[in-house]
This record gives structure tokens, sequence and C-alpha cells, in this order.
């Protein structure tokens, strides 16, 4: 997956700048790359989506906090990330009104649609979200029809003027005192008629295809992620750009490991034997197992660390700990020569606890 820029980067501006140096920016960017003022050029249209989407980011106080606190990931794993390229037009009214003389929620009839981003669901492992892997996923979209180019008209016909509208996508009639508007219902909107549609796509344009995607899922997603795969969305219409494929990760839990962030956290059980007089243990960790020591007099509870033995994180690129809680037994049956030393041990530490006390009261007269 190609990594993205930083968004102060594109818009060229500093990680203070005001919304108004924001706004002044962005419509410089929008007016030099717009792809009506580039037709064709890929390029123009990426640095245009590009900008559009820095844009979007950060001039919501909210996304921008998390932007600069947390980076790509951050919005991509609280759903609060970039809504997509065709929302430019209905997110931005004022920038575009002024770039080209129409509000953001008053399309143009023949301004090409981008097409539509697409959700795919996708669960993993314990094992597979810590460490990452790579994924073959199908999905079904709607792409271009390839007998009609997308036009959806048969090979050899022309496309028309739509004779209700006159092109204008748009008709009037008259009630009252009052004109009333309504979009063309022969040619929903867009100005045109099609006599013969295409076989296939029977004058959509697009058709239901299959595809396999592979996906590389880096290690540190968590239940909530979301990763972006541009241009794996829709077809748009022609000249129009393609939609995003956006993919949702569900991480199953593990029966031994817990997730705290970027560490990891599990329970181990020890016999009060252990506790008291210490040990050496095997504890299992995400790469293998590992040997704990166990000091003298540990209490339940008691927490230890294996530093760099937990999840990578996706910000920092390093691993979290893995933090280990000890657990004392207590044995429900024991054997009779078990319970002949417990009291004898019994009896030494009542004679050691009764002494304190004795020197505790001897203290106070």
């Amino acid at each position: 997956m190609t990594k993205k820029r930083d968004y102060y980067e594109i818009l060229n501006v500093s990680r203070d700048a005001s919304p108004d140096e924001l706004k002044k920016r962005y419509r410089r960017l929008a007016l030099k790359y717009h792809p009506d003022k580039n037709p064709g050029d890929k390029e123009s249209e990426e640095k245009f989506k590009e900008a559009a989407e820095a844009y979007q980011i950060l001039q919501d106080p909210q996304k921008r906090e998390i932007y600069d606190q947390y980076g790509h990931e951050g919005l991509e794993g609280s759903g609060s990330g970039f809504r997509g390229f065709e929302d430019v037009f209905s997110g931005f009214g004022d920038v575009f009104e002024d770039l080209f003389g129409f509000g953001g929620n008053r399309r143009s009839r023949n301004r090409v649609q981008p097409g539509r981003d697409l959700q795919y669901n996708i669960q993993l492992d314990f094992m597979e979200a810590a460490f990452g892997i790579e994924r073959e996923i199908t999905i079904k979209k709607m792409t271009r029809c390839h007998d009609c180019d997308g036009r959806g008209n048969e090979k050899g016909t022309d496309i028309e003027t739509c004779p209700d509208c006159n092109g204008t996508g748009k008709v009037t009639r008259a009630q009252g005192f009052f004109t009333l508007q309504s979009t063309c219902s022969r040619c929903d909107g867009t100005g045109s008629h099609i006599p013969q549609p295409c076989k296939k796509c029977r004058g959509k344009g697009k058709t239901l295809t299959e595809k396999e995607v592979s996906i590389s899922i880096p290690g540190g997603v968590d239940t909530g992620s979301r990763l972006r795969l541009t241009g794996e969305g829709e077809d748009g219409d022609p000249g129009g750009l393609p939609g995003d494929l956006y993919v949702s990760i569900r991480v199953q839990p593990h029966d031994f490991f817990q997730r705290d962030r970027s560490d990891v956290v599990c329970q181990i059980e020890i016999s009060f034997v252990q506790a008291i007089l210490g040990d050496t243990i095997e504890v299992p960790t995400l790469t293998g197992k590992k040997n704990l020591e166990i000091p003298k007099g540990t209490q339940y509870g008691d927490l230890f660390t294996f530093y760099g033995e937990g999840i990578p994180s996706l910000r920092y690129k390093k691993r979290g700990d893995q933090k280990i809680q000890v657990l004392v037994k207590i044995p429900s049956n024991i054997s009779r020569k078990q319970e002949s030393l417990l009291k004898e041990f019994k009896k030494i530490e009542s004679k050691k606890f009764s002494s304190k006390i004795k020197k505790i009261l001897k203290s106070g007269t």
C-alpha cells in the first residue's frame, strides 16, 4: 500500500495554520488541479483528490485534532477519515461556488460522477492482527461496460438530446402564479436520451463484476481499524475517478493474551510454594516461550514485564510490552506430610507474629 503524504505538506501550510489559510490554499490547488481544468490528466486528478482529502480533514476541528495526535492511522481507526471523493462536491460548496460558479449541493448535470466507495469487512485472528498478513479477497462491484465503454449506447449509434427537457435535465411547469422546476423523468436529469441502449449493460454503462484484490494488512491493526485501497471502488462515469475500497477489521479474541493498545497482558498461575521460595518458569509470548524469574516472596497479583514483546505500533514502528500478572494458586487437597509441614510452618509464623505484638506493646508502655 502507498504511504500517504502529510496533509499539511499537501496544502503547503504550517501545522498551526488558521481555517482561512487552509481554505485559501485549498482554493488555489483546487483551481489548479481540478479535472475540468485538466481533462485526461491523471496526475492532476490525483493531486486534486489528495488536496480535497487534506482540506476535508483539516477544516474539521475534531478530525484535525485526531490527525495531529495520531496521524493517518488514528483517523482510520476512529472512523473519522476521508468520506470519499464523491462527497467533495457536497462538503465544500462554498469553495466550489467561489471557484466554478456553482454550489457543492447543486451538481451540474454535465459533471462526471466519480465511482462509489465500497466497504468490505474482514475478520482476523489475534496473531494475524499482531504481525500483519497478506490476504486475497473477492469483491463485487459495478465496473465500466467494455462493450459501450461506459456510455450506455450500442456501438455505431448516437446519444441524442432528451426531447422532453431539450438537454437541460430539468422540466418546468406553471402552477398558478408560480413556475415549478423538477428533474426530467425521461432522462433522469442527464439531458441525454439513448435510443438504442447497449445490450450488455442495458444502457446503464456499468455491469456487476467480481474482482480479486490483494490487501496487505500491517501488524498492529485492531478491531475498528480501516484500510483504504485507493481506486478499488466502483468505476465512475467516463472520465470520472473510481471510488475507493475501505476494509474494516475485526479481531477475534485470544485464549491467553489480552490487548491493551500495543501491550499484551496475560495471567500465569504459580503455587504458593513458588511464590514463597521463588522459581524460574516458562511463559508464552507472541513469538515463543521465555523464562520468567519469580523472586522470593512474590505476592498475588504482582506484575512482571517482558519489554518489547508486545504488538507493533502502527504509529511509532516499535513493539509494546508484555505484562504478566501472577496468580498464586492455593491447593484444595494436600497430603498428610504436606499438612504436617504446613502446621510446623504455621507454628513458626505464629511465634514470629506473637513476638512482634509483644515488641509493639512493650514500646507503647
